[in-house]
């Protein structure tokens, strides 16, 4: 069985720097072995669900704005430029850019973090849609959106480190 150490330092950025959920899913002994994208993922969620709403907001809150500073800055984690630059994020004109920046300071405005979406498969027009689309949400209804993204977002990144071969 693999250390809680190695567990946590191998996944604990699935969540957006929050080793915290990695942590927890160890200590309660729920590392499923084998280890499979599936079975790692569906731990790291059931604690992502049990923890407080102002834990949950934690993890939102430690998403990146899309095509935001921190991505002109070259401070993304390394999947969250992957997965931004997968989507074109990196190649916005400058009134793509202009428009995303707009929809991310009225989206924290009104929700209170960024506007989180599992960008894998889409391009940059289907995630203005989707921004334009989700702002008008309620924040409940955009609290429980972007958190299933969140979840989304995880299992893409799992997947991606543990094919099913493993």
């Amino acid at each position: 069985m693999m250390s809680r150490e190695d567990f946590v330092s191998r996944f604990g950025g699935v969540f957006e720097h929050s080793p915290f959920i990695a942590e927890r899913a160890y200590d309660a002994g729920q590392v499923p072995e084998p280890l499979t994208a599936a079975g790692v993922h569906a731990s790291l969620t059931a604690v992502f669900r049990a923890a407080s709403p102002q834990e949950r907001l934690g993890v939102l809150s430690a998403h990146p704005d899309l095509a935001g500073r921190l991505a002109i800055a070259g401070e993304l984690t390394e999947d969250s430029r992957k997965e931004q630059s997968g989507a074109g994020l990196d190649r916005l004109s400058p009134a793509e850019h202009a428009r995303f920046t707009k929809l991310n300071s009225a989206y924290v405005e009104k929700f209170g973090f960024p506007f989180i979406i599992a960008v894998k498969g889409l391009g940059k027009d289907d995630i203005l849609s989707a921004f334009e689309t989700r702002i008008g949400n309620g924040r409940d209804e955009e609290f429980a959106t972007a958190t299933a993204q969140v979840e989304r977002i995880a299992l893409l990144r799992l997947t991606t480190m543990l094919p099913e071969a493993e």
